[in-house]
């Protein structure tokens, strides 16, 4: 049976990573790749069976693959620390690294926003490249990372449980860092902000969201979201524009 470690990237996630390690127990070996953290998150871990190794954050991607290059498995599982495995998807996983050809793996996910399971406005299946063929795959870009495989991939059918924005602090926190980075990978690659842009952007952002991606599915709750991305929209190009007058 080919060996499977599965990894959690860690920053202060006291809150999370005790049960996110014990989610995996069925590894071959869990490995919390730490950034530093101030908090309990190292003492929990290890309390619950995890080896943890420890370096200092710069990029998403640039992290995964100093994770990649610190084991030997034959397989590796990324798993993000408000992410919990199940019985289904261990089986799952087992099974194709024992008996498919593919080098790497998707993984959909079922997020939980507010506390309610959220199928609309793209957050279902929410493929995430996760499992992979050790040495056949590496990350690129350094925030929405992606994968990229010396080889074929696949699509599992059985989801990770991801337990997502918390409340509405923690979902306008975290996207406004993404307008922050989103904007400056826009300035880099020499994107101007056209007049249209603060219009035509957020409406069709909206619509993706809610219409083309199902958002009304999910009733009141698909419309906010879908409401909100919108408005994050306008609010990337509005900090692009700052961006090139500065």
């Amino acid at each position: 049976m080919p060996e499977l470690t599965a990894i959690i990237l860690t920053k202060n996630e006291a809150r999370h990573v005790a049960e996110c390690v014990a989610s995996l127990n069925w590894a071959d070996r869990v490995l919390v790749f730490d950034s530093l953290s101030d908090d309990d998150t190292v003492v929990l871990a290890r309390a619950a069976g995890a080896e943890v190794v420890a370096r200092p954050f710069d990029n998403y991607a640039a992290q995964r693959n100093a994770a990649l290059d610190s084991v030997a498995t034959d397989w590796v599982l990324f798993v993000d620390a408000d992410e919990r495995g199940t019985p289904a998807l261990a089986a799952e996983v087992r099974q194709v690294i024992a008996a498919r050809p593919e080098d790497g793996w998707y993984v959909p996910r079922h997020n939980y926003i507010f506390g309610r399971l959220t199928l609309g406005a793209g957050w279902y299946p929410d493929y995430q490249f996760r499992l992979l063929r050790h040495g056949r795959a590496r990350y690129v870009r350094p925030v929405h990372e992606l994968g990229e495989v010396d080889g074929t991939i696949g699509y599992l059918q059985n989801p990770l449980i991801h337990y997502n924005y918390r409340d509405r602090a923690q979902f306008h926190a975290k996207q406004r860092f993404y307008v922050e980075t989103d904007a400056g990978i826009l300035r880099d690659a020499g994107v101007r902000p056209k007049p249209r842009n603060y219009i035509l952007q957020p409406l069709r952002q909206f619509y993706w969201r809610y219409v083309t991606l199902g958002g009304w599915r999910d009733g009141l709750h698909g419309l906010r979201l879908s409401l909100y991305m919108g408005y994050y929209e306008w609010r990337k190009y509005r900090r692009l524009r700052e961006l090139w007058r500065s």
